[in-house]
């Protein structure tokens, strides 16, 4: 086994779990508290699960970037990045960036306070647009992640 495989299989795997994340917070969780939670308990129940899949996220967001850029390096693939054959290489950059930006960033700044002040006061309304934020970064990731498997394997 060599470092590009075990690169690749640390990526695959970190995506695995942070997208996967993204799946069930987006498809399962919010829609299951948005319908079944009394307006003034979601905000507790949702902070304590989403919480804990936080920090995993950090952890596998930041093994992406890593094991994505070395293996970039490693092949030397950074010509790609000029070529817009290689679309789906700058679609999983800004992704990473996208997740990296509020999970180490926005949210520890701002989006943690901002989410709680608002979805204590208008729960409703706060949670529909969670929901909703989470369905466009789900459907952008996933569109990414196709792309890039069909891409590394000379489909597109």
């Amino acid at each position: 086994m060599d470092d590009l495989s075990i690169a690749r299989a640390l990526h695959v795997i970190s995506l695995v779990h942070w997208i996967g994340g993204v799946s069930l917070v987006t498809l399962v969780l919010l829609p299951g508290i948005i319908r079944s939670v009394a307006s003034e308990n979601r905000l507790e129940l949702f902070e304590t699960i989403e919480g804990r899949f936080g920090f995993q996220a950090r952890i596998s967001t930041t093994i992406a970037g890593l094991s994505g850029f070395y293996m970039t390096h490693r092949l030397d693939a950074w010509d790609r990045f000029a070529d817009p054959e290689f679309w789906w290489m700058h679609a999983m950059v800004f992704i990473w960036a996208v997740f990296t930006f509020v999970l180490f960033i926005a949210e520890p700044a701002f989006l943690h306070r901002w989410f709680h002040d608002r979805a204590s006061k208008r729960p409703g309304p706060t949670f529909a647009l969670v929901l909703a934020m989470h369905r466009i970064l789900l459907f952008a990731s996933l569109v990414t992640v196709g792309a890039a498997v069909l891409g590394a394997h000379g489909a597109i």
